[in-house]
């Protein structure tokens, strides 16, 4: 560890962002079309390790169906618009039109639509929606709305369930409300879960104790989060999911054989940061920024996460993303850009075509090199 001295009293430990790392290929190369990138976590399988974040300006249910549909898992924020109100589009359009030079009265508007309360029958009705597709069915709920309304979502037949914060712990202590025992919680549920965000070995392997299918790595939100600004709180990415893909390796040891897997969730703009994270030791991605720029997104270019109308202290802002043309396209292309904005699968196989690897475990093992990023 490269310890940097802050103080007489304080030293601090040298992390690296994705921006920092780049890859190494080997001494080979090889065809884009022997590239496989699937997925597969518990008995669902997935033609990309791309996850849609549980965000209302990225998925919607017809979103979540889309992306399904074109081999990723689309998560369905349930404590979103679409579970607050029975036709959130007269709301999401004032979103996308609220004052972009008036941060703080979009904040206050912001919060006061997300103050109405979340419907036990609309989360029914929307995961109803989704598995009618015939897709996997997965929704997310924060930690302190977990307890109420899981019972609806299990019942509603999701598939995966997923529990996401800013930062998740298996052991929350509070002395104000009943904490949530994710171990109990996870043991009695009938369907793989993903949790998070941790962003080290430690928590990270206490979250794999409970019994969790996926561990989330990051605090999610990407540029629309300023956690740091507002908090002082920040976790280097790519020093984050190494750090978790070694809990998961000594888990896998301590279990006898279990295998929990690890999903980057923040910091992910561009092609360039999944394929970076997914070589740093992640299994999946889930992203969000990325695919609201998808003509599809309800946001309609816009993008802002669950903490850019939090009622007590919004961590956020709504950022314009712009768009670059349809789902498929964004996923799978053509693209005519340059930036990494779209064609993010044929951007992945390229990547491990061309440093020589033809599957998305074996890539974890390549070489990085810290390369310090200039704008």
């Amino acid at each position: 560890m490269n310890d940097i001295q802050i103080g007489m009293s304080k030293r601090a430990r040298r992390t690296y962002s994705l921006d920092e790392i780049a890859l190494v290929p080997t001494r080979r190369t090889r065809d884009t079309n022997d590239v496989n990138v699937t997925w597969q976590i518990d008995a669902f399988a997935f033609d990309t390790p791309i996850i849609g974040a549980p965000m209302d300006s990225v998925m919607s249910p017809a979103t979540a169906i889309a992306l399904g549909k074109l081999g990723g898992l689309g998560v369905l924020n349930l404590e979103g618009l679409w579970t607050r109100y029975e036709d959130p589009q007269p709301l999401l359009d004032e979103i996308t039109a609220l004052d972009a030079e008036d941060a703080p009265a979009a904040t206050r508007r912001m919060q006061q639509i997300y103050s109405e309360p979340i419907k036990a029958e609309l989360i029914t009705a929307r995961l109803a929606e989704i598995r009618e597709s015939g897709v996997i069915v997965a929704g997310s709920l924060t930690p302190q709305n977990t307890q109420e309304f899981y019972e609806t979502v299990v019942k509603a037949g999701v598939d995966i369930f997923v529990i996401r914060g800013a930062a998740v712990s298996a052991q929350h202590v509070s002395t104000s409300r009943e904490p949530l025992d994710l171990k109990k919680f996870i043991y009695e549920l009938d369907v793989p879960v993903m949790v998070g965000g941790v962003t080290g070995y430690t928590p990270a392997m206490h979250l794999m104790r409970t019994g969790a299918a996926g561990v989330l790595v990051g605090f999610g939100g990407g540029a629309a989060l300023t956690t740091r600004r507002g908090l002082g709180i920040q976790a280097a990415m790519a020093t984050a999911i190494s750090d978790v893909a070694a809990a998961r390796s000594d888990y896998l040891d301590e279990s006898g054989g279990r295998y929990v897997h690890v999903i980057a969730d923040g910091s992910l703009g561009r092609s360039g940061d999944m394929v970076k994270a997914l070589a740093m030791g992640a299994d999946a991605v889930m992203i969000g920024a990325p695919l609201a720029r998808a003509l599809e997104a309800p946001g309609a270019g816009w993008y802002w996460g669950n903490e850019a109308h939090s009622k007590d202290f919004p961590r956020g802002v709504r950022t314009y993303q712009g768009t670059v043309g349809t789902l498929k396209e964004v996923l799978y292309g053509p693209s005519a850009h340059t930036d990494g904005s779209s064609n993010l699968v044929g951007a992945l196989k390229r990547a491990l075509a061309t440093c020589g690897y033809t599957d998305l475990k074996s890539f974890q093992r390549i070489d990085v090199n810290f390369t310090p990023y200039v704008k």
